[in-house]
């Protein structure tokens, strides 16, 4: 999935806050690097890998709870989108809640071009190169590959979700769909709260318009499916709006806590809740879980099923990607000073578990290096299977996912180093305002 790294702040929606805020009221973090954040992308991207390697053994298409429970791990997909919401709409959602001007969009589109297209050319290369075979000369099929626009083939020559190789960028391709057009969804949400003549008013059509839009998400089903069957519609931004919209949600909650009348409104009593909650939430999350890996949620194969499976399969991914992100992205600053120890008792008993399960060394590894590691993986795996003798659904999900995900860290930290970080310093030249 793309990177989302923190939003770009527009000095033009800046606020005037409440100088001295009291640290009883635990309001959510809004500024600086969101490290638990972090945590949550690469928590994601292990799940998109485990998905991938246990589906291509088989392992997740075998009958009972060990396959099925691997192949919900697709619900890291709602994870990426809702942290995509979170991260970018935050700007906008200041900006309508004060009143005031949003980013400059320009700065923020060319900043995201630059952070999820050269890495991403990079491995879309290799994989033409290596597996685009009699296609290898069509100039259609590169235009396709190269602009993220190959889901929209209504007759393409491959199975699945995207070329050999690239299975997976199919939900880069909804990300980048989502990026082109949050700045309209945030011109509509700000005009809409126009309306309101105070911030809690605004505040309030601000969420009732991102409910609407994820009322819009589970009317976009009803095409898929009606008056025919159109699966390729299951890859396309309007079915995932819902999941976009609750990060946007939560963006939006998380700013409006800190500009709430009165002492102690009903958003900083949410915030409060939902932020000091992580074990309660986690475990509402996890009943998602296990409902997207029954029959109800559809199949484990990118089977969308029919119109009935798909919305309960778009509620499970909803319900999940809040469930797991809200309280992450409601919870105050961590405290100053070293990051709590897991093996601590203390830390599990004073409730400071996630931050330092989301802070901890391996996820802070993983973080800025995730977006390499997606987009590698299915070469990585490809390479890896055909080296060893494998055929499709065959061998097991323990002896490949070591390799693989070795490979695709690899890999993934050398486009990071070589590709990520030089594109964004050079972008950096052409807007000043924030950072992509």
């Amino acid at each position: 999935m793309a990177p989302t790294p923190a939003a770009p702040e527009d000095p033009a929606s800046a606020s005037t806050r409440t100088p001295a805020v009291d640290p009883t009221r635990l309001l959510p973090q809004v500024s600086g690097r969101h490290h638990a954040l972090d945590g949550i992308r690469a928590l994601a991207c292990l799940m998109v890998l485990v998905v991938h390697v246990s589906t291509e053994t088989g392992d997740a298409l075998a009958p009972g709870p060990v396959g099925a429970l691997l192949s919900a791990s697709a619900l890291a997909v709602p994870l990426f989108f809702a942290l995509s919401g979170v991260l970018l709409y935050r700007p906008w959602a200041r900006a309508a809640l004060d009143g005031t001007r949003g980013p400059d969009t320009r700065a923020y589109l060319w900043r995201r071009v630059m952070r999820v297209f050269p890495a991403y050319w990079v491995v879309a290369v290799a994989a033409l190169l290596l597996y685009a075979g009699e296609h290898l000369t069509s100039v259609r099929h590169w235009v396709e590959v190269l602009t993220l626009t190959f889901p929209f083939n209504t007759s393409p020559h491959w199975a699945g979700p995207g070329p050999e190789g690239l299975g997976q960028m199919w939900s880069l391709s909804v990300e980048v769909a989502f990026y082109l057009t949050l700045p309209l969804f945030a011109v509509f949400l700000s005009l809409w709260a126009r309306g309101g003549r105070t911030v809690d008013a605004r505040g309030r059509r601000i969420i009732g318009g991102l409910v609407v839009i994820t009322a819009l998400s589970y009317l976009a089903l009803v095409p898929q499916y009606h008056p025919e069957p159109r699966e390729l519609m299951h890859s396309w931004l309007p079915r995932c709006m819902g999941m976009f919209a609750v990060g946007m949600a939560l963006a939006t909650l998380s700013e409006w806590a800190w500009r709430e009348s009165g002492p102690d409104g009903p958003v900083r009593r949410f915030c409060r809740t939902i932020g000091t909650s992580p074990a309660l939430c986690w475990l509402v999350a996890a009943a998602f879980y296990v409902l997207e890996a029954t029959p109800a949620a559809g199949g484990r194969f990118f089977e969308p099923g029919n119109l009935w499976v798909s919305v309960v399969e778009a509620t499970t991914s909803i319900g999940f990607a809040f469930f797991v992100v809200a309280p992450v992205a409601l919870a105050p600053p961590a405290p100053d000073g070293a990051r709590r120890r897991l093996r601590s008792v203390a830390t599990w008993t004073d409730g400071a578990w996630l931050d330092g399960l989301m802070r901890h060394p391996v996820m802070v590894y993983f973080a800025p290096i995730s977006y390499g590691v997606f987009l590698w993986q299915f070469i990585v795996l490809y390479l890896w299977r055909d080296f060893t003798g494998q055929e499709i659904f065959t061998g097991s999900f323990w002896l490949d996912v070591i390799p693989v995900l070795i490979g695709s860290v690899i890999l993934g930290k050398l486009t990071y180093h070589l590709v990520e970080e030089p594109s964004r310093k050079w972008s950096r030249r052409f807007f000043s305002a924030g950072k992509g």
